[in-house]
């Protein structure tokens, strides 16, 4: 007689039962659960950051990133369009590392009392760019960069050896665009030295002398004996003759906010108390650039409320204290600076020892 097949007495209880499975059955038919069936519930697979953060975070990053992007995007054009200006190098020899070449742009430029020739000439140490009123030019270097000169604008050639370039604007206005390494390319005037640090600015100095740096990518040093601002991109910094640097601020800072920065800088003694309680009333969290030199710059006494205001605006990280600040402690006020996110002050000090080192060699 034909009988099922036992092994589907595994499957579905059906066919002769095997009596060692049968035993076993038997022995852990003890711990069988004889209550209702559990339910369990759904898996939800996990939330990512970004679900789990609000809308008004979301828009927040999405910005930030966006305007990223935007500058990467925006630096990007600007460094192509201005390369394509630059002058190609003679055909029967290469410029010597020391050499600007200078294109004309507009009108006749001079080179010392020679216009240029052509459509470019050379500008080497010692000798002097000049542009009349419908005059511009553009000079590039391959290991500098590149600078375009406005019209009315005398520039000079002071320094061009490996490790240090140096140009003096007399007067005028010069738009910069530098790729060589922090600290090595230098713009004297009348009343300051502009420090490159990797960075795009524009520079104008007037008949009298004084000054003003625009930063428009990077940052840029400016300082007279040892007297120094931070320009990072944004920001603007005036100068004067017999005076030096003011005190950086951001373009986008409220107009009393600027005109009492210039009062303090520039204007009479008496007037620097009810300048500096206008600069701390009206200060915003993005105005701590400017509050962080003025550390340095107003009277002992004025300095703690210098300090409270900074310090509301830009807490302190641990290792700085209000009191090495109230003295000027040098580490502190550089990490302090750091803190702000508008460059590494570190460059700045490497230029430093390297510019006091040659001094000692000369």
């Amino acid at each position: 007689m034909d009988r099922k097949d036992n092994s589907d007495y595994l499957w579905d209880g059906s066919g002769e039962p095997d009596p060692e499975i049968q035993r076993l059955e038997s022995m852990l038919g003890k711990f069988a659960h004889r209550g209702a069936r559990p339910v369990f519930p759904a898996i939800v697979p996990a939330r990512s950051w970004w679900s789990r953060i609000g809308w008004p975070m979301r828009l927040a990053a999405l910005s930030a990133a966006t305007a990223a992007v935007a500058l990467l995007v925006a630096s990007a054009i600007w460094f192509m369009i201005h390369r394509s200006r630059r002058i190609p190098a003679p055909i029967a020899e290469s410029p010597s590392p020391s050499t600007w070449q200078v294109a004309r742009l507009a009108g006749e430029p001079r080179v010392g009392n020679a216009a240029i020739e052509g459509q470019s000439a050379s500008l080497a140490p010692g000798q002097t760019l000049v542009t009349d009123g419908k005059s511009r030019a553009n000079i590039t270097s391959s290991d500098i960069g590149e600078i375009e000169v406005d019209p009315d604008t005398r520039l000079r050639v002071v320094q061009s050896s490996s490790d240090r370039k140096r140009l003096a604007l007399d007067r005028g206005v010069i738009h910069a665009f530098i790729w060589s390494p922090p600290g090595e390319f230098m713009v004297d005037t009348p009343s300051a030295t502009a420090v490159d640090m990797g960075c795009a600015y524009t520079l104008q100095v007037d008949d009298s002398g004084a000054g003003l740096l625009r930063t428009t990518l990077g940052w840029v040093g400016f300082r007279l004996d040892g007297h120094d601002a931070f320009i990072p991109a944004g920001a603007v910094c005036a100068t004067r003759p017999g005076v030096g640097p003011g005190t950086p601020c951001f373009e986008d800072a409220p107009l009393a906010f600027r005109a009492a920065l210039t009062k303090f800088d520039f204007g009479p003694a008496d007037q620097r108390a009810s300048a500096l309680d206008t600069i701390l009333a009206q200060a915003r969290k993005r105005d701590a650039l400017t509050l962080w030199h003025l550390l340095a710059r107003v009277d002992v006494n004025d300095r703690g409320r210098v300090y409270d205001r900074l310090a509301k605006l830009v807490p302190p990280p641990p290792a700085v204290t209000r009191e090495g600040i109230l003295h000027l402690n040098p580490a502190m006020l550089d990490i302090w600076w750091n803190q702000l996110g508008l460059g590494d002050v570190s460059l700045w000090r490497t230029f430093e020892r390297s510019w006091s080192q040659s001094k000692v060699a000369q």
